[in-house]
């Protein structure tokens, strides 16, 4: 593969036993809970997740993990001290119910877990612990989740009290938007709680009914490709594309966009702007798209499949207008190589305006078309870009306990 990242080829077994290293190393005991959440990229349905649409997402073997161990004697303010080996920092995160003083960002996603977690009656002792992760930043991969979700995951062991798995998924949604102030639907921590090895994830966003699609076809692959450019934006464009989405439903008289068919966007169209016909056309296309390419993936029509991946990412392109240069040369380069060289279907994947591309290919030439992607992307970018393959990996899980 083209500039891949040594972190990132750490096994998970290899990752936990580093992470519970640097825990003993610095805090000076041993770990007694390490837990595992994964990453995820979503094959096909984008930005329909908070329209009450359909999702399919993987969770992929990128992992974050947290390993450490409840304090022995009590700390006040009750809190935890948490070292990022990502960052290189330290914290002490007060737990709910403290005031904490301002924190850096990685750190707020745990404090928004830890208050929502609270309100659950999921309330742990003080203790201490070390992140480590696999999980790129910012490559659209939800580095974001998979912090919240291990996090969770480790409040369960530490408090003795395990959540419903859904709920689990709904109180890392909610530390989201209080501690990043992303609006976000519920795809990225579902899919880091939910998902299971060999399977994509069919999500309905809707009534969060899940249904497994198995992809287990030893010759296809996923390959995931990261741009390595995240475009500085002012901060709102996803909250402006849901506002849009909410207006556009309002104009269609129903409560999301799922509940509107094409026939109804066509009827009210003289009602809508060219900016919310186009948001909606997106939508609305899209949650199509996605049910019919699980029903693809599931009877090995790939041709299909391939089709609806492009599909998806000209509407991500053109109608809702969340793509970007690099993700286009990407895209275009997995197209312009072609099913004769093994290529099925490509598109960008994530909130958009950089990030990564998710392709299917046949697993016999990844190694070769990731190469040629990544010399197209670097002769008409000037950018490196990071590509690796993943196998459908588990969801979020205990590795090491002792019971407390």
């Amino acid at each position: 593969m083209s500039k891949t990242n040594p972190t990132n080829e750490l096994s998970l077994a290899e990752l936990a036993q580093r992470a519970a290293s640097t825990f003993h190393e610095r805090f000076g005991r041993p770990a007694t809970v390490v837990v595992a959440a994964p990453g995820r990229v979503n094959i096909i349905g984008e930005h329909t997740d908070y329209n009450d649409g359909f999702v399919l997402p993987m969770a992929i073997d990128r992992y974050t993990v947290l390993a450490g161990d409840a304090c022995k004697e009590g700390r006040s303010p009750r809190a935890a001290r948490i070292f990022s080996s990502t960052m290189n920092e330290e914290e002490a995160i007060c737990l709910a119910g403290e005031h904490s003083p301002p924190l850096p960002t990685w750190a707020k996603y745990i404090r928004g877990v830890f208050d929502a977690a609270a309100e659950h009656g999921l309330v742990p002792p003080a203790f201490d612990a070390v992140i480590d992760s696999t999980v790129p930043l910012g490559s659209g991969l939800s580095s974001s989740a998979a912090l919240e979700v291990a996090t969770a995951t480790f409040l369960e062991e530490l408090a003795d009290c395990k959540l419903d798995p859904k709920t689990k998924g709904l109180l890392c949604q909610q530390a989201e938007h209080r501690g990043a102030g992303v609006p976000c639907g519920i795809m990225d921590q579902f899919s880091s709680v939910l998902c299971e090895a060999g399977h994509l994830m069919l999500l309905d966003c809707r009534n969060q009914e899940t249904k497994m699609v198995p992809l287990t076809d030893p010759s296809v692959t996923v390959l995931i490709t990261n741009t390595n450019v995240k475009h500085e934006l002012t901060g709102g464009e996803y909250a402006e594309r849901r506002q849009q989405c909410e207006a556009a439903a309002k104009i269609l008289q129903v409560s999301s966009l799922r509940e509107a068919t094409a026939a109804d966007l066509e009827r009210s169209r003289d009602n809508l702007d060219d900016v919310h016909y186009r948001r909606a056309r997106h939508v609305i296309s899209e949650i199509e798209r996605t049910t019919r390419a699980a029903e693809a993936i599931a009877a090995g029509d790939w041709k299909n499949v391939g089709a609806l991946m492009y599909g998806s990412h000209d509407s991500l392109r053109d109608d809702y207008e969340v793509s970007c240069e690099e993700l286009d040369v990407l895209v275009e380069a997995a197209r312009e190589l072609g099913t004769d060289s093994g290529v099925i279907g490509s598109r960008m994947t994530g909130g958009g305006f950089g990030g990564s591309t998710v392709t299917l290919v046949r697993t016999e030439r990844a190694n070769d078309i990731a190469e040629e992607i990544c010399k197209k992307y670097r002769d008409q970018t000037g950018i490196e870009a990071t590509a690796f393959v993943t196998p459908p990996a588990r969801g979020a899980h205990v590795i090491k306990s002792l019971g407390r």
